[in-house]
């Protein structure tokens, strides 16, 4: 059996699901594209091939194997985008959510059945289907729980809008020993400069007290202020439009003193190390192309 624990971010990992890249499918077509990134690279004729983000995602697993982290991988679905763990299911303290996903991505949930098969199934939840909810827009933070939403009337319209105020609701009522907040991100269909996908790609906590932060990704500045002010500005990263379309704050922490980020993330991995940080540097580019980095691609199961 495996004793979910996960509580924030940063404490040490001890079990994670690791998505894969194999038999990933063909390139997607235009109109197949769930975000104006992946669109981008699909027209550019620059859409990652499967070799190169199966070389990634093992440098990946390499890294949690150094660390002695227990990795679980999806069982492999023929053609099938199984990369983005994070989206289908996550963890809040010794309870596994699943997704409600965008439908064709049902069987994602399938292929990683035989974790879950691990899980006291009384801890094992779905949300009602009105609820949408993915676990990049979730993030945890020891009492606090932060969700990323969408709140316009026009939700419907953006297959990049992934949680609606419905699934903020259903944190609220399912974990009431946690302060819920939620923060209304910016969206946009056709410029992956302009969209926050999720809550990760424009905030992160790393180490005890510190954060990364995009600033336009948040529609209501007082939002993003308050983020600023609570883990106070001297702690917080800021991150430009260009390092957050880069996926910047998609990094993930091993610990509170080691965290896995891009290579080329040079300013950022600076920093974390001017912070006394040890960064782990993976090659992720190809992956990035999908709007989606190294949080997204990992949901973690137990955390000390």
């Amino acid at each position: 059996m495996l004793k979910l624990n996960v509580k924030n971010e940063t404490s040490r990992l001890k079990a994670v699901v690791l998505g894969t890249a194999k038999s990933n499918g063909p390139t997607p077509k235009l109109e197949e594209a769930y975000d104006p990134k992946s669109a981008e690279h699909i027209k550019a004729g620059t859409y990652p091939v499967e070799e190169d983000m199966v070389k990634e995602m093992e440098a990946v697993a390499a890294v949690f194997k150094k660390y002695d982290v227990q990795v679980f991988r999806p069982e492999l679905i023929e053609n099938c985008n199984q990369i983005f763990a994070r989206d289908i299911a996550f963890v809040i303290d010794d309870v596994f959510v699943k997704s409600n996903i965008l439908p064709d991505r049902e069987n994602e949930l399938d292929a990683i059945q035989y974790v879950i098969d691990k899980i006291n199934p009384e801890k094992v939840i779905r949300p009602p289907e009105e609820v949408h909810i993915e676990g990049g827009d979730v993030m945890l933070y020891n009492d606090y729980i932060f969700v990323g939403t969408y709140r316009e009337n026009d939700y419907s319209d953006y297959i990049v809008a992934r949680t609606n105020v419905q699934g903020v609701a259903f944190i609220e009522k399912t974990f009431p020993h946690k302060k819920v907040k939620s923060f209304n991100l910016r969206k946009s269909q056709t410029n992956a400069q302009d969209n926050a996908l999720h809550l990760d790609c424009c905030f992160q906590p790393v180490g005890k007290d510190k954060a990364i932060l995009h600033k336009e990704g948040f529609l209501n500045e007082d939002e993003y202020e308050w983020l600023l002010n609570f883990f106070g500005k001297e702690n917080c990263f800021i991150i430009t439009k260009e390092e957050m379309y880069n996926m910047n704050s998609n990094i993930f922490s091993i610990s509170e003193d080691v965290i896995i980020s891009e290579k080329n993330f040079t300013r950022l991995n600076t920093w974390l190390r001017a912070n006394g940080f040890t960064v782990e540097e993976v090659p992720y580019a190809e992956i990035a192309k999908q709007e989606g980095l190294l949080r997204c691609s990992t949901m973690p199961l137990i955390r000390e």
